[in-house]
């Protein structure tokens, strides 16, 4: 979207003030339809961090994830997913879930929940 839609804005607005972590939502993006539970800022970059911290390869990149209030625009400009997955077919990638930040302005259509797959 060229013109970030203000309702999608306010939602991830109110998800940042509350610390909540427990809206799901679904984005269309180029390519991809992915669906998640959208998270604050500061607790996704916390949570990357961790995952990167636990990594013998990938620790020297943890630090780069610590939150930062200058990072954290007045208004959000991404959304920050936790638990995404891919849809592709009949099935989510990956399977475990992942960590996703999507720039609102790229989002052609979403809505509230997250859409099923099968496993099997």
């Amino acid at each position: 979207m060229s013109n970030s839609d203000e309702l999608l804005v306010d939602i991830a607005a109110m998800v940042e003030s509350e610390r909540s972590n427990q809206m799901s939502l679904t984005v269309v993006v180029p390519g991809a339809v992915i669906t998640g539970r959208l998270a604050p800022v500061a607790l996704w970059w916390e949570r990357v961090a961790e995952v990167l911290q636990a990594s013998d390869h990938l620790k020297p990149f943890a630090d780069l994830f610590a939150p930062s209030a200058e990072r954290t625009p007045a208004r959000p400009t991404h959304l920050h997913l936790h638990r995404a997955k891919i849809l592709q077919g009949d099935f989510g990638l990956p399977h475990t879930g992942g960590m996703y930040r999507i720039a609102i302005e790229d989002i052609s259509a979403w809505t509230v929940g997250d859409l099923s797959y099968s496993d099997t």
